[in-house]
């Protein structure tokens, strides 16, 4: 090792010193301070009616909820709080990005961690010590690669077949029941309490690397290989919206997932079956509507196509993580939760 790369590993050591401490949803009752938002306006108003609707959804026995995330709030400090979301039943089926499953959770299932930035370098001094930013956040590099590796052994494990991702994803799942190094991790909870993920655009994410090695290893030894299924993506979410009846959608962001798991009322409709436009809707973003898209359109606009309900419906433009832990906590201690029948939907695919 000479004296360049031991400045490196020194300077490195100092600016991944501080881990990102994930919120804790449990340890706090938001109720008084949400139920005085809903007596102001703006953006506290609308996460008042948010918080209802979510309420709602808990509330109604014949709803099932799709909790959708895009973004990089898991790497903020939102991880453990999806979590609770799973173990407490607060959630039947999750559609996200291939970041948030992987790079975020996987990863720190892993025992691997994120850290806050107290100062932001500059990215080429970053990029040579193998430290990727994400906004004021840091991961390291090194690690996300053994990630990699991992996802690539997992997927080398399996019968050479194609796999929509949910299936994959609960075989990382039940991997780590075996290999992980944390409790609180939403990839592993929703494996044990039969809660399906879905990742619309999987390899869009660190799994990408691990399966195109999986895949190139493979081609090399002249061995046939795992791929993965986008259409049985699609139907076997739609085949969840079907069997659920009445859903509510909480989402995190916007894009990909948010169309993947709107869509699937159109395609129900496209296979022949009649069913309910999603009853519930809450979505939080900070996604512009003016070009077009607020990252796949506004909840009234998606009513157009046939996807939401306009009566039970609630943008909240705001950064996620300074308002989902207010909604969380929020729904945790009023305790809905507590009569609702698990759905399993997992399960159906057995």
């Amino acid at each position: 090792m000479n004296e360049q790369t031991k400045i490196n590993d020194t300077r490195k050591a100092e600016l991944l010193a501080n881990v990102v401490e994930h919120i804790d949803i449990k340890s706090f009752d938001a109720r008084p301070i949400v139920d005085a938002m809903k007596k102001m306006s703006f953006t506290s108003r609308d996460l008042g009616r948010a918080a209802d609707i979510y309420n709602q959804m808990l509330a109604d026995k014949d709803c099932s909820i799709f909790l959708v995330i895009a973004g990089s709030t898991s790497a903020g400090g939102c991880m453990d709080l999806y979590a609770e979301l799973i173990r407490n039943n607060m959630v039947d089926a999750v559609v996200a990005t291939g970041a948030t499953i992987v790079d975020m959770d996987f990863f720190e299932a892993l025992g691997h961690k994120h850290y806050q930035a107290l100062e932001i370098p500059d990215d080429d001094t970053l990029r040579s010590l193998y430290i990727d930013r994400i906004y004021d956040t840091y991961i390291d590099e090194e690690k996300l690669q053994e990630t990699d590796h991992t996802i690539a052994q997992i997927a080398n494990s399996l019968e050479p077949r194609p796999y929509s991702s949910r299936a994959f994803i609960r075989e990382m799942g039940k991997w780590l029941v075996k290999n992980g190094k944390k409790e609180n991790s939403l990839v592993k909870l929703a494996y044990e309490h039969d809660v399906p993920i879905f990742c619309p655009a999987f390899t869009d994410s660190s799994a990408g690397f691990g399966l195109v090695k999986h895949q190139v290893d493979a081609m090399k030894a002249g061995r046939s290989y795992m791929t993965l299924d986008s259409i049985a993506d699609f139907r076997e979410l739609t085949d969840i919206k079907i069997e659920a009846g009445a859903s509510g959608l909480l989402m995190v962001g916007g894009g990909v997932p948010k169309n993947f798991v709107q869509d699937t009322v159109v395609c129900a409709e496209i296979l022949g079956h009649e069913v309910d436009v999603h009853k519930y809707a809450v979505q939080i973003t900070v996604a512009d509507v003016r070009d077009g898209a607020c990252s796949s359109s506004t909840l009234q606009e998606a009513a157009s196509w046939g996807k939401v309900s306009t009566a039970m419906e609630q943008m909240v433009f705001a950064e996620a993580t300074s308002v989902m832990p207010l909604l969380a906590s929020d729904a945790y201690h009023r305790g809905h939760w507590k009569d609702r029948a698990p759905r399993r939907f997992a399960k159906l695919f057995d």
